[in-house]
């Protein structure tokens, strides 16, 4: 798999989820993920705000 430019790796696309594309997944940065300390199957939080979108680790 060809690396991306420095300028574009953090540059990425919405995709479909299941047969009725009521959603859209979109994949994070292996490299930020990590240094989150953030795991496969976590629950976070995801908020709109004005200009774009909030992620954020979900705690009870």
């Amino acid at each position: 798999m060809p690396t991306r430019k420095l300028k574009n790796k953090n540059i990425r696309k919405l995709t479909r989820i299941g047969n009725k594309g009521s959603s859209l997944g979109l994949t994070l940065p292996k490299e930020i993920v990590e240094k989150l300390g953030w795991r496969e199957r976590q629950k976070v939080i995801v908020k709109k705000v004005r200009g774009g979108a909030l992620i954020k680790d979900w705690k009870e």
